[in-house]
């Protein structure tokens, strides 16, 4: 009898798989200096830091139904250049077919590997290498910027099949911006009115769906990440300014102490994390996080804080302009069709996907789907 191991098949792919020689790998939970003030949050750029995330799929039947079943898994392919870099992927499965697949219309990368029928313990690994550092803009210093391209101006204004940007989304818009005069401040009126008239709900499952329309129309405005962010983008784009959803995964502690705004295990299977940028003129893409804000206030130790606390009110002054680098980003697209399946489009693409005998698993539970996925710090 020929064993699973003989099967397996072992590939690579991006720009390059990332080899750091003198390099070794320590827990992404390894406590992190922090400051001793709880209060403080205060991401700059420095140093960066190189991160390993393995991914595992071990694909489970379905009762009753039998068919091939395939896979498609989110690559931490985007490219932001003072903050992000990819370095690559590599992967062994007993597939029969494992290759990387591009969102034609975002780019949005993703491993689409086939096994055939009747394979008894479908699996697949990724590991895939990036190095990340924080971000932040100085509003106070205005540079030259190359402005947007006609095409991604136009992409990054458009309307998603979850974001609309008419109806009550514009009208939402139009009030919060209603007398301010610069991107800027238009930009920075919508954040403050996120934090103020959103919540983070614990019962929203996985990050929840991004239907901002129902959202508003609801007039219950509670999410999470995937909700309040895209609510963020919805709205900055109803009012002419480019903004996107950049999804992806905490891989480290928050090295500010704060419990709520990092991952505090290797197994970070679910925590996936949606943040938005927008596109100002003379500043660029610039990060922005209201559903973080909002995490800290429903999260942060001893919980369900005040607005006025210490520790939302920094965190709340950092997430206009700044982002802390203990996450990776996969992706910016939205309306993504799974290249060889049947089932509906996703509104986004921040966890795995699987399917068998047509029927996809539901990547919101990954001890039935199954799969898990671990993040360690590569250190000098």
């Amino acid at each position: 009898m020929t064993s699973r191991r003989d099967f397996l098949k072992a590939g690579v792919g991006l720009a390059a798989v990332a080899t750091l020689p003198g390099h070794a790998l320590a827990q992404a939970a390894t406590p992190a200096v922090v400051a001793s003030a709880g209060a403080v949050f205060a991401p700059k750029p420095g140093d960066w830091r190189n991160f390993q995330v393995v991914t595992r799929l071990d694909v489970a039947p379905v009762e009753g139904k039998a068919g091939p079943a395939q896979a498609w898994i989110p690559l931490p392919a985007f490219t932001g250049d003072d903050w992000f870099k990819p370095a690559g992927s590599s992967w062994t499965t007993n597939a029969a077919t494992a290759e990387i697949v591009k969102d034609p219309h975002y780019g949005a990368q993703m491993l689409h590997v086939v096994w055939k029928e009747g394979e008894a313990a479908p699996v697949v690994e990724i590991t895939s290498t990036f190095a990340t550092r924080d971000r932040a803009t100085d509003f106070s210093k205005p540079a030259t910027i190359a402005p947007l391209s006609a095409d991604d101006r136009a992409l990054f204004l458009a309307a998603t099949d979850l974001i609309p940007t008419d109806g009550i989304v514009k009208a939402t818009a139009d009030k919060i911006v209603a007398g301010k005069t610069t991107d800027v401040e238009k930009a920075r009126a919508i954040y403050e009115w996120v934090v103020d008239n959103t919540y983070r709900n614990a019962a929203t499952r996985g990050c929840g769906t991004g239907d901002i329309a129902a959202l508003l129309a609801s007039g219950n405005l509670g999410g999470k990440c995937a909700d309040l962010n895209a609510l963020y983008v919805g709205l900055a784009r109803a009012a002419g300014i480019p903004a996107r959803d950049v999804y992806g995964l905490r891989v480290a502690p928050s090295a500010f102490g704060y419990k709520s705004l990092g991952a505090n295990s290797p197994t970070v299977s679910k925590a996936q994390h949606c943040r938005a940028e927008v596109w100002l003129d003379g500043f660029g893409w610039t990060a922005v996080d209201p559903a973080d804000v909002r995490k800290v206030v429903l999260e942060e130790p001893p919980g369900k804080n005040a607005l006025d606390d210490a520790k939302v009110v920094a965190a709340r002054k950092a997430l206009f302009g700044a982002w802390e680098g203990n996450w990776l980003a996969y992706n910016d697209g939205h309306d993504i069709a799974l290249p060889g399946s049947s089932g509906p489009k996703l509104g986004f693409l921040m966890y795995p996907q699987a399917e068998v005998a047509g029927l996809r698993h539901d990547c919101l539970d990954p001890d039935l789907f199954t799969y898990s996925i671990k993040a360690s710090e590569i250190t000098a």
